[in-house]
């Protein structure tokens, strides 16, 4: 299976709103991005479609995502609530996805 990874920078995330100021700007959320975790979960849902607008990083359909997520200990010590929403919203996509008859579209690399 292709992927394509995508390095995520949590050492820049301090709150849940340098977590949505990080995960725009990695990934290409749109300007109207509402910085929740509902729309966060709104965007990567489409992360294999381009013409849905939503991520400026895509993937071919049938791909995968890998978010890369570098020093994995130290993030999620210092901000565990960031790091259980980053857990829950990629498994939250992939769940909506099966449920919408797609294939799952996002994994995590601890690094």
């Amino acid at each position: 299976m292709k992927a394509t990874i995508v390095d995520i920078p949590v050492h820049e995330i301090v709150d849940r709103n340098s977590f949505h100021i990080v995960f725009q700007a990695a990934l290409g959320f749109p300007q109207f991005y509402g910085r929740n975790l509902d729309a966060w979960i709104d965007c990567m849902h489409t992360v294999d479609d381009p013409a849905a607008g939503m991520v400026s990083v895509t993937v071919e359909v049938g791909a995968l995502m890998v978010l890369a997520i570098h020093g994995v200990e130290d993030f999620r010590r210092r901000c565990p609530q960031e790091y259980e929403a980053l857990v829950e919203c990629v498994a939250a996509v992939n769940q909506g996805r099966v449920i919408d008859g797609l294939p799952p579209v996002l994994a995590l690399a601890f690094v």
